[in-house]
């Protein structure tokens, strides 16, 4: 009986990635607030990058956005980053799909990474003068980052798959706020090697696009985390037996084997 199981099993993971795709594209046709210094905009398709992670895994989540991204293209949706705008929602959707498994380093390693490559970045400003004194750009990446080496790092992954509201919701919390964080810091890298190194966008520019961003990101991070958390939780605890099934024991044969009568 497991041969028609393991035939079913790659027939609805492709079904899975159509529908997911499909979603995606969809949504990432409607778009919301301006990109500065693009001419583009963010989608509606964002908020879904951290669901996608949590409720598909990073397989099935991460293959969705970069079809999804590719068939919005197709249907028109503007391509700034040379068609490499799926790695941002495809670093969210892989990295939370790892927390959920468990799968606690390889994240750690490359938030590490996206820090420190976007950081040594020579078109980035690392510090913003403000009225309230000196204040490093990244200052709520640093803060996600910190949050992701504690241990509500390393729980929010097992909180998500709980019975109750409440637990849930403080997964999701954590988990859309270290993911968001991680798609703005890929974001950075693109709009900094695509319109600067590549495109020439000079360095005044991006001094100027950093000062602006600066005082926009916070609030534009937290209606991310925001609407990841209001879709995600009631989701989740509406289909939760069938996105994290119950792991199975091998009990039936432990009690059959303590059954058999010693001669």
């Amino acid at each position: 009986m497991s041969k028609p199981k393991s035939i079913n099993r790659p027939a609805k993971t492709i079904a899975m990635i159509a529908i997911f795709a499909a979603l995606y594209a969809a949504l990432r046709i409607i778009p919301t607030v301006p990109m500065i210094g693009t001419g583009a905009t963010f989608h509606l398709s964002d908020i879904l990058a951290p669901l996608y992670g949590i409720l598909l895994g990073p397989f099935v989540g991460g293959v969705s956005i970069i079809i999804g991204t590719f068939a919005a293209i197709g249907l028109g949706t503007p391509a700034p980053f040379l068609g490499l705008d799926f790695l941002p929602a495809f670093v969210v959707a892989v990295s939370l799909g790892f927390l959920v498994k468990g799968k606690w380093l390889p994240v750690v390693i490359l938030n590490a990474l996206l820090l420190i490559g976007y950081a040594i970045n020579p078109l980035t400003v690392n510090f913003i003068v403000t009225p309230w004194g000196t204040v490093p750009y990244l200052w709520m990446h640093i803060a996600a980052f910190i949050v992701l080496l504690s241990p509500l790092g390393r729980r929010a992954g097992k909180w998500v798959k709980s019975e109750k509201a409440a637990t849930i919701t403080a997964g999701f919390v954590v988990m859309a706020f270290v993911g968001t964080m991680m798609q703005h810091l890929m974001g950075g890298i693109l709009y900094e090697v695509i319109l600067g190194q590549i495109g020439g966008m000079s360095q005044a520019a991006f001094t100027t696009t950093w000062n602006i961003v600066f005082y926009i990101y916070p609030w534009e991070r937290l209606a991310l985390i925001i609407g990841a958390v209001a879709v995600g939780v009631p989701v989740t605890r509406a289909l939760r037996k069938f996105i994290f099934p119950p792991e199975t024991k091998p009990v039936a044969t432990a009690t059959a084997d303590q059954s058999v009568p010693k001669q």
